[in-house]
């Protein structure tokens, strides 16, 4: 049953895919819920992805973010194994990785500020990058993840945003 229904979701994908005019640049994402996966609040859309800001991000990456977590997104390659010193290498920042389980405010305290999980490395970049030029980034990221990965983060970020 299961797997009966990810090829269904697979098929609807594939279609839409398809479907799509490459004129565009924006794009739409709209995925079934799977069983057990929240799901967007009524009404609530999947936010358009920006072509501008994909591109602003994706020069700011390439310039402060891609030494440690790679030209292509794909960080290191050993990044869940905890280093010698307790700290864990840096993370892909594409689908394959965790940012997407994170919500945008979240994520962009992080870039910021640091983190403040002593497992993480991750380094302030708040003299660096404003507000705006870290959802850029987090815009170019999103550009790389799948649909059911930006629906899922999308989700997490109105729940964050609901409850404070």
């Amino acid at each position: 049953m299961r797997s009966g229904l990810l090829l269904v979701v697979v098929a609807v994908l594939l279609v839409l895919a398809g479907c799509s005019n490459a004129a565009d640049t924006t794009t739409t994402f709209s995925v079934p819920a799977l069983p057990g996966s929240p799901t967007l609040p009524e009404g609530e859309p999947l936010r358009e992805l920006d072509s501008d800001k994909i591109a602003a991000g994706e020069n700011l990456y390439a310039g402060l973010c891609a030494s440690c977590h790679g030209a292509d997104l794909k960080g290191d390659p050993d990044w869940q194994v905890m280093n010698a010193d307790g700290s864990f290498p840096p993370p892909p920042q594409d689908s394959s990785g965790h940012t997407w389980h994170h919500g945008d405010d979240l994520l962009v305290e992080i870039i910021l500020n640091g983190s403040e999980f002593p497992q993480s490395r991750m380094p302030a970049f708040a003299g660096q990058l404003t507000e705006a030029e870290v959802l850029s980034i987090l815009e170019f990221f999103k550009s790389t993840w799948g649909p059911q990965e930006r629906t899922l983060q999308w989700e997490v970020t109105l729940r964050e945003r609901a409850s404070s």
